[in-house]
C-alpha cells in the first residue's frame, strides 16, 4: 500500500493531483523553486521541500534535488504531473532504482513514445497510420532539405522530442526551409535539450483528435472517448472539447481501437493520449502518444464521470482498471479553455507582474483548475497559464453558454488575460457549429475585435470618471457634490484622453470631443460599482491601485491611469526608435550590429520567455545605432534593447 506521494510539479497540476491524493488518504509532499516559496500547492501538500531557484534546470528538472526531497520526506511514489519531467525516461528509471513508485508508464514506453521519429516507426509496424514524412536516424540540415524535395511542399518540421508547439515551424515553399530549420533546431535544443528534427507532410485544415486511453500491468487497456483539440495558436491548444462534434461513433470506435493498439503495442501502463489528425473525410494519422496526463484530462472527467487521478494511482499501486471498455459512457459535453496571463491585442505577449484580484465565476457545471490566487505575481519563470476553465452541459450548446457566462464574470485585475478572447471563440458562430479545424484561428477568426488593441469607449471611460471622481466617501459624495466641471486626463494604454467630466446629485455626464454619454451612480462600494445606464441597472467590477484603474463590465476588461494631476512626460512608444524587451526573459540571439539597416518589421533580437522565442522587431525604418544586449542576458519588461536612428526605407525591402 503508497501511503504518501510527492508531486514533481507546480501550479494548477499540483494543487489538483494534492486534492485527489488526500481524498484517497494519501499524505501530500509538494516540491517548489524559490520563486514559488509562497505558491498555492506548497501550502495545500501536508509538507514542502524547496529545491532549487527559480530556473527550471535548476528546480523542476532536477532529479537529484526532487529525489532527495522524497527520501526527506518519506514519500513512496511521485506523480510528475505534466511538463517538466512528467516524459523523461531517465527520471523515471532513477525513480525506480531509489524504490520509489513512479505514477506513470513504465521508462521503454515514455522513451519510445517520446521520440517523434522512433514512435513513428513502431506506430507503423503496429498497424497504426501514420502521415508520411522523413524519420531518418539524426539527419543532417542537408539530408531533411533533401527529404523535403520528395515530401513535397507544404509540410511540417518537427522536433522529434518535442511538444507544446516548440520546434514546430510549418514550411510553404522551398525557400523558407533551411531557416526554419535552424530556428526549429534552436528552439527544441533550447526546450528539450536535444534537436534532432523530423519531417512531414502537411495535413490542411484538419481536425487534431486525441484519444484518452489507461492500461494496467495486467495486460488490461480501454478507451475513455475523444477530445477535440483543434482550436490551436501555434500549434498549443486553445480549446478542448469532449466529445468531438465531428467524431461520429463508427470514428470514435475506429480510433478508440487504434489507440488501445499503441498502447498494448509498447506495454504501457497508466494513462496516456494518443493524438490523431483527422481530415475532412474522416482519415486519422497517428499523430504522437504523451505518456502522462494531459492539460485537458477535465472535459473527459466530466463526461465519464471518473476520476483520472485517482486510476493512475490505483494502476501505480497494482491494482487493475476500475472498469472494463463496455462499462465506459459518455453523459453530456464538456468544454475547456486556457486561461493564460497574455495579451491578444499584442501578438498574445506574455504578461507578468502583480495580479492583484482574481476570482473565478461561480455557477452550475462550472469547475476551475487553478495554482494562482489574488496577491500572486506572475513571473517570466514559468508558463502563464493561470487556470483551466471548464464548463459541463447536458448538450453541447448549454456547457459552451455556461462557459461564455463563466469567462465573461471570471475577475482578472493587475496583469491582461486573454479572456475575452476565449469568450469570443466560444461564442462564434463557426465554432458553435462544430466547423473548426486547426486553421480556424488563422483564417476565420483572425480579424476579431479581441486581437485588436482596444480604445475603450465613452461609456466605459464614463465608468472609470465615476469612480475616480467618487473620492474617499463613497456615495456620499454623490449626494453632496455641486455641479461642476472637471477636466481628466486619461491613459488608455494606447492614447491619452481629455474628458470633460460635469457631476450633478448621483449622475455624471462626460464628454470627449463630440461625444457625450450619462450615468447615474446607485452605489459604490468595495469593487463594485452599481450604476443606471439609460435606465438599466449594470454593475461594474473595479479594482484601484496607486494611479492605476482596472475595470470590468460587459464581458470586457479595461484600465486606465489617471494623468490628471501629472506632469506631461515625453512619449515612448512603438515607432520611436527604441526595441524594448515585450517582457521579461533572456536573450539567446541578436541578429543584428551597430550600422546595419534595418525595416519596420525586421526581427532584430531572439527573446525567450515562459518557454517559447519571441522575435523582438524593428518599429520604424532605420539604421542601428547601439545594441544594448547580448545573448544569454537576463532582462526585464521595458528594458530597451537596441535604438534605431531614423532614416529612409531600405530600397528592395
Amino acid at each position: 500500500m503508497l501511503k504518501k506521494l510527492l508531486i514533481a510539479n507546480r501550479g494548477e497540476i499540483a494543487v489538483r493531483v494534492i486534492r485527489t491524493a488526500k481524498a484517497l488518504g494519501y499524505r501530500t509532499v509538494a516540491v517548489y523553486s524559490e520563486a514559488d516559496v509562497n505558491a498555492m500547492h506548497t501550502g495545500l501538500a501536508d509538507e514542502a521541500v524547496c529545491i532549487g531557484p527559480a530556473q527550471v534546470s535548476a528546480s523542476y528538472l532536477n532529479t537529484g534535488a526532487i529525489l532527495d526531497a522524497a527520501r526527506k520526506t518519506g514519500a513512496d511514489c511521485i506523480h510528475p504531473g505534466y511538463g517538466f519531467l512528467s516524459e523523461n525516461a531517465g527520471f523515471a528509471n532513477a525513480c525506480k532504482d531509489a524504490g520509489i513508485v513512479f505514477v506513470g508508464p513504465p521508462a521503454s514506453a515514455i522513451e519510445l513514445m517520446g521520440s517523434k521519429r522512433r514512435s513513428k516507426i513502431a506506430m507503423h509496424k503496429a498497424g497504426v497510420p501514420v502521415v508520411p514524412g522523413y524519420e531518418g536516424d539524426n539527419a543532417s540540415d542537408d539530408e531533411l532539405i533533401s527529404a523535403a524535395a520528395d515530401i513535397g511542399y507544404p509540410l511540417m518540421i518537427k522536433a522529434s522530442a518535442g511538444g507544446g508547439g516548440r520546434g514546430m515551424r510549418l514550411v510553404e515553399k522551398e525557400s523558407e526551409l533551411a531557416s526554419n530549420i535552424k530556428r526549429a533546431r534552436s528552439e527544441s535544443r533550447q526546450a528539450f535539450g536535444d534537436d534532432e528534427l523530423i519531417l512531414e507532410k502537411a495535413v490542411i485544415e484538419p481536425r487534431h483528435v486525441e484519444i484518452q486511453v489507461f492500461a494496467d500491468r495486467y495486460g488490461n487497456a480501454v478507451y475513455l472517448g475523444e477530445r477535440d483539440c483543434s482550436v490551436q495558436r501555434r500549434h498549443q491548444k486553445v480549446v478542448e472539447e469532449a466529445p468531438s462534434p465531428f467524431v461520429t461513433p463508427e470514428l470514435r470506435a475506429a480510433m478508440g481501437k487504434a489507440a488501445v493498439k499503441a498502447a498494448l503495442a509498447c506495454n504501457y501502463e497508466g494513462a496516456g493520449t494518443v493524438e490523431f489528425l483527422v481530415d475532412k473525410n474522416r482519415n486519422f494519422y497517428f499523430l504522437e502518444m504523451n505518456t502522462r496526463l494531459q492539460v485537458e484530462h477535465p472535459v473527459t472527467e466530466l463526461i465519464t464521470g471518473q476520476d483520472l487521478v485517482a486510476w493512475q494511482l490505483m494502476v501505480a499501486e497494482g491494482l487493475p482498471l476500475p472498469i472494463a471498455q463496455n462499462d465506459i459512457e459518455l453523459n453530456g459535453h464538456a468544454i475547456e479553455v486556457r486561461l493564460y496571463a497574455e495579451d491578444p491585442s499584442q501578438g498574445f505577449t506574455p504578461q507578468t507582474g502583480l495580479m492583484h484580484v482574481f476570482e473565478p465565476a461561480e455557477g452550475e457545471g462550472l469547475r476551475f483548475d487553478t495554482g494562482v490566487r489574488s496577491g500572486d505575481t506572475i513571473t517570466p519563470h514559468y508558463d502563464p497559464m493561470l487556470a483551466k476553465v471548464i464548463a459541463w452541459g447536458e448538450n453541447r450548446d448549454q456547457a459552451r453558454r455556461r462557459l461564455i457566462r463563466a469567462l465573461e464574470d471570471t475577475c482578472v485585475f493587475g496583469v491582461s488575460t486573454n479572456r475575452y478572447f476565449l469568450s469570443r471563440i466560444i461564442s462564434d458562430s463557426s465554432f458553435g457549429a462544430g466547423e473548426a479545424t486547426t486553421a480556424f484561428l488563422q483564417t476565420r477568426f483572425n480579424k476579431d475585435p479581441s486581437l485588436q488593441p482596444a480604445k475603450p469607449e465613452i461609456r466605459q471611460l464614463a465608468l472609470a470618471a465615476c469612480i475616480l471622481t467618487h473620492g474617499t466617501t463613497g456615495e456620499e459624495y454623490w449626494s453632496n457634490a455641486p455641479a461642476t466641471y472637471i477636466p481628466m486626463k486619461l491613459d488608455t494604454g494606447n492614447e491619452t484622453v481629455e474628458l470633460l467630466v460635469k457631476r450633478s446629485g448621483n449622475t455624471l455626464s462626460c464628454t470627449l470631443n463630440d461625444k457625450h454619454h450619462e450615468i447615474a451612480v446607485i452605489s459604490i462600494h468595495n469593487g463594485s460599482l452599481c450604476t443606471n445606464d439609460n435606465g438599466v441597472r449594470q454593475r461594474c467590477r473595479y479594482h484601484h491601485e496607486g494611479d492605476s484603474l482596472y475595470l470590468q463590465a460587459h464581458g470586457e476588461s479595461w484600465a486606465v491611469r489617471d494623468l490628471t494631476h501629472q506632469p506631461a512626460a515625453i512619449a515612448s512608444g512603438p515607432g520611436n526608435g527604441h526595441i524594448q524587451a515585450p517582457m521579461d526573459g533572456s536573450i539567446i540571439d541578436v541578429l543584428v550590429e551597430p550600422g546595419q539597416p534595418v525595416s519596420q518589421g525586421d526581427p532584430l533580437i531572439i527573446l525567450e520567455a515562459m518557454k517559447m522565442e519571441h522575435p523582438v522587431k524593428a518599429g520604424c525604418d532605420g539604421i542601428i545605432a547601439q545594441v544594448l544586449t547580448r545573448k544569454g542576458d537576463q532582462v526585464k519588461r521595458n528594458q530597451v534593447l537596441a535604438e534605431v536612428s531614423s532614416g529612409e526605407a531600405i530600397p528592395g525591402r
